[in-house]
């Protein structure tokens, strides 16, 4: 079996940051133009009031201090509390073609490649803006890449799934090398109205380079051991945003067309199935969880990901084990786990092993085991 290695990363984060108390600012301004406005059927018991939020409340409740967006203007207009993004016309890049082009040009240069060593490119990510053409042949066609692409979504794992499709295509012989990108514009699917959630996603984009070890030249080259992937389908975590919206149009504006959660069940739930799946993965390659010296965990709650990391170490992780982005970066769906990858990388020797893990809707799980060469 051929060996298969991640030979370069890249990273695309957005102008624009909101910090907590920023977003605090708006969501409360709009909470007490709601009440206001509202006050007499909230006086008559017919709605509940609004309850406001606080910057205390949003990093004890996640551990997120700050986000990256697309755009910051319209989020934080009380009257509007949704990103400003214009459409484009057919013949300009789309907006997350153009974030995957700077991402994928970064890996590409880290991983001394260019379009002519690259046979097929991944878009994975929560939300495509368009159904078709896919993304990814977009990207393929703007980067000069020959060969094949297609888009892919598995919510928050879809980075962890694309990387064991580029790595089976390498494997099996349908490509030498393919181009795994994650552009998420999680600011445009969340629901900035609503206290539990306003404060949870960013923006951002990732690239992945997955080669064959006989082609890889670049300075860090990290094998992959295995990757392993799971799916449990629920309710708690949903998105219902679709083209069918518009045959009912009671549907159009109901909150679930946008990201909604039932967190307590969600943390309950994925916590123990993220572990186990891990510990199983590490044993299906005759590892213990003691040799691990790194783990780029999804970067959704920081409880979640200290939970996590104790039940697969036995103990409790230091911040140099499980590194944390999510702090200024927020959640970024399946891009995560991967900016968590490729800041946090450098620093290990040769022969060190770590896991890259993401988990979110579906219920999905994807765990990659990879050891530095």
């Amino acid at each position: 079996m051929k060996q298969v290695v991640i030979s370069g990363t890249g990273l695309y984060t957005p102008e624009n940051a909101i910090s907590n108390d920023e977003l605090v600012a708006s969501f409360n301004t709009f909470v007490e133009e709601y009440n206001s406005e509202h006050a007499a059927e909230i006086q008559a018991g017919n709605i509940d009031a609004l309850s406001p939020s606080s910057s205390a409340f949003i990093e004890k409740a996640s551990g997120i201090k700050s986000r990256y967006v697309i755009d910051k203007e319209g989020i934080l207009d009380p009257k509007r509390m949704k990103p400003f993004i214009a459409e484009r016309s057919n013949e300009e890049n789309s907006l997350q073609c153009d974030m995957a082009i700077t991402a994928a040009k970064q890996a590409m240069e880290e991983a001394g490649k260019t379009a002519a060593d690259i046979d097929a490119v991944i878009v994975a990510c929560s939300n495509m803006q368009r159904a078709y053409p896919a993304v990814a042949v977009e990207v393929q066609t703007a980067l000069g890449i020959q060969g094949f692409a297609y888009d892919m979504n598995v919510a928050c794992s879809s980075a962890t799934f694309g990387i064991q499709a580029a790595a089976n295509a390498v494997e099996n012989g349908a490509a030498r090398c393919v181009l795994m990108v994650n552009p998420e514009i999680c600011s445009g699917h969340l629901n900035f109205r609503d206290r539990d959630s306003h404060f949870i996603f960013g923006d951002a984009c990732t690239a992945v380079i997955v080669e064959s070890k006989d082609t890889a030249n670049s300075s860090e080259q990290y094998e992959i051991l295995g990757c392993k992937l799971q799916t449990v389908f629920s309710n708690n975590i949903r998105n219902n945003a679709g083209f069918l919206n518009r045959c009912d149009e009671s549907g159009l504006n109901k909150p679930d067309k946008l990201f909604i959660q039932n967190g307590r069940k969600v943390f309950k739930e994925v916590c123990p199935m993220v572990a186990t799946q891990i510990g199983d993965h590490l044993s299906e390659l005759e590892l213990q969880a003691d040799q691990l010296k790194r783990m780029w965990l999804h970067q959704a709650n920081l409880s979640m990901n200290q939970l996590i990391a104790k039940r697969v170490l036995g103990r409790a992780a230091t911040e140099e084990e499980a590194p944390v982005i999510l702090d200024r970066y927020a959640n970024t769906s399946s891009a995560g786990s991967v900016i968590a990858y490729h800041m946090y990388k450098q620093d290990l020797k040769s022969g060190d092993l770590g896991v890259i893990c993401s988990f979110g809707a579906g219920y999905s799980i994807g765990s990659v085991i990879i050891r530095k060469l």
